[in-house]
């Protein structure tokens, strides 16, 4: 596989997962927890996006052709679920929900929505049944892998540093930032399902 090949997955999973936009997203929807327990969220997600990201480059066109889901419905899909988790931030539901709840049953947006669909998104998880289909080798199936791994391992250290800067922020900045990315993630949802429409041939 040539270097120009692999640079050029690198910069189209980075492009898709977008490690530095997900950053200040991580803050918003870890607000108020404790690094350590940043940390654990942040471990947990990239491994479960890692794992369904690893599937989809391997099966994804099978599974999806298997139980009958085309890829625009993956996405509307997906932008639906991410519509609701923006509506959670532009009102501040999750810290109210967490305000009433104990220490021990603290939201836990590892699986949803962090690892998918904000890491392993549609676009990420189509990006990988693109990237793997274009040449079938083992050797490029694993390079595609191990730069895949490499943007997430990026996306990770942005993950470790975002207990210092909600600090630098502040409880009133932090705010601010929560409710500015819940409108550009409301706004990233109905991306989102217009894609997905059309990809169906609904919508032009």
């Amino acid at each position: 596989m040539e270097l120009s090949a692999v640079i050029t997955a690198f910069v189209t999973l980075f492009v898709v997962i977008d490690p530095p936009g997900l950053a200040p997203l991580f803050i918003a929807l870890t607000d108020g927890m404790s690094d350590n327990r940043r940390r654990r969220i942040g471990w947990r997600a990239t491994v479960i996006a890692a794992i369904l990201l690893t599937l989809f480059g391997l099966v994804g066109d099978k599974i999806l052709v298997a139980i009958g889901i085309s890829l625009p419905a993956f996405r509307i899909a997906g932008g639906i679920l991410l519509f609701l988790t923006a509506l959670d931030m532009l009102f501040e539901r999750r810290t109210e929900r967490r305000e009433g709840q104990s220490p021990n049953d603290d939201h836990d947006p590892s699986v949803f929505p962090l690892a998918t669909p904000l890491l392993a998104g549609p676009g990420a998880l189509t990006t990988m049944i693109l990237l793997v289909g274009e040449e079938p080798s083992a050797v490029h199936t694993l390079v595609i892998h191990l730069v895949m791994l490499s943007v997430l391992g990026l996306n990770m250290v942005l993950f470790m540093l975002a207990g210092p800067l909600s600090r630098a922020l502040g409880r009133t900045g932090t705010m601010v930032v929560t409710r500015l990315l819940g409108m550009l993630l409301a706004a990233l949802s109905v991306q989102f399902i217009i894609d997905g429409l059309r990809g169906t041939g609904l919508y032009s």
